[in-house]
């Protein structure tokens, strides 16, 4: 293979890969936007429906969570483009007691990746130091309609999550953490986080879903009641 074909090989999977970390991102702030609505922790008056993935997707109107989860994606858009991110959680947390109740994990895998450094979590309060994964191995390609279906039965499955998760209690909250690798250009007003494990909850485990160069598989963590 010649140099220019080679040049352009190079060129085509940074397009490729680039394309499916904005679909990554997007898929996140779409998943923070549908637990939030799914699990109640804000009013339902406060969301407003729009079309994405062939489906009814609901969305914060509260300029408050709004500007946090556009802080939020505005970081994670540069990370994942990059390839830093390995990790996304969503954490709701009761305002009463303080302890967490629910955890939502998104493990990011990224395919062809030239190597694996030492992680670290970044949120917007604090962070630790997390080993990394292997590298998985590369997905074969799929067509848009292919991924768009896995993403749609992620989303069912977050809906349909209300019938066997406890009922919230009380005023809740969220943050989300974020796992990137260490050598990640952190914002001043990110620090360091603890990982706001549920104490003896229980997990269950989720629909995946993958593009050529990434894949996401989705945990849910939740307090078992007294």
């Amino acid at each position: 293979m010649s140099n220019d074909q080679e040049k352009d090989k190079s060129k085509l999977h940074k397009l490729k890969l680039k394309g499916s970390a904005k679909l990554i991102a997007e898929f996140f702030q779409y998943s923070i936007n549908t637990i939030l609505f799914q699990r109640g922790v804000y009013p339902a008056e406060d969301f407003t429906a729009v079309k994405k993935y062939g489906l009814t997707m609901l969305v914060s109107s509260d300029d408050q969570v709004k500007a946090y989860i556009k802080k939020i994606m505005s970081q994670l858009d540069k990370w994942m483009v990059h390839g830093k991110i390995s990790k996304l959680v969503v954490v709701i947390t009761s305002k009463d007691t303080g302890e967490h109740v629910e955890r939502w994990q998104f493990d990011v895998q990224i395919f062809n990746k030239s190597s694996k450094k030492a992680s670290a979590k970044k949120a917007t309060d604090k962070e630790n130091a997390v080993p990394g994964n292997d590298t998985p191995a590369p997905a074969p390609e799929k067509t848009d309609a292919e991924i768009q279906a896995e993403i749609q039965s992620i989303f069912r499955q977050i809906t349909a999550s209300v019938t066997f998760l406890p009922q919230l209690e009380g005023d809740c909250t969220f943050n989300v953490l974020v796992y990137a690798d260490a050598d990640s250009d952190v914002p001043m007003e990110w620090g360091d986080s603890d990982a706001k494990e549920i104490k003896n909850g229980e997990k269950v485990q989720l629909r995946s879903f993958s593009t050529t160069n990434h894949r996401v598989d989705t945990l849910v963590s939740y307090r078992v009641g007294d």
